[in-house]
């Protein structure tokens, strides 16, 4: 069996990337969630990615929270939210993934949290499209 030289591979690597192409990546993208529980009901929110903690939020009815990031550069940009409300608790989804959001959200990326689940806009359509349901009680 013939073992791999560290020098060939690392020189390997390096030719790789040298030859890849730069992810496309915006300037930056803003989110936001907005609560559309309906009947006054409160949302419970805490989003985060590796790097950043946004706190723990309280959005009431028809209120939004937002924010804004940069993309990496290697496209591994992930935050993710645990919300809650008086049927549903600590429920986790993806806010922001680099990976499924790249096109569908290239610059927004808006979510409603509905008493039916949770609705994402695609950008490129102008359509809500209904992404995530709740766990069946």
């Amino acid at each position: 069996m013939i073992k791999p030289n560290g020098a060939l591979v690392l020189m390997m690597v390096m030719i790789i990337i040298a030859w890849s192409p730069v992810l496309p990546v915006s300037a930056n993208v803003q989110a936001s969630i907005t609560n559309k529980l309906g009947g006054g009901k409160n949302l419970s929110l805490h989003c985060q990615s590796k790097d950043d903690d946004l706190g723990q939020q309280n959005i009431s009815n028809d209120a939004s929270f937002s924010w804004e990031f940069s993309v990496n550069p290697w496209g591994t940009t992930l935050f993710f939210c645990v919300l809650g409300w008086e049927s549903v608790g600590n429920y986790e989804f993806d806010a922001y993934s680099f990976a499924r959001d790249r096109v569908r959200c290239e610059n927004r990326c808006a979510w409603l949290v509905s008493a039916e689940g949770i609705y994402g806009l695609n950008d490129q359509t102008g359509f809500w499209e209904y992404v995530y349901s709740w766990p069946a009680p």
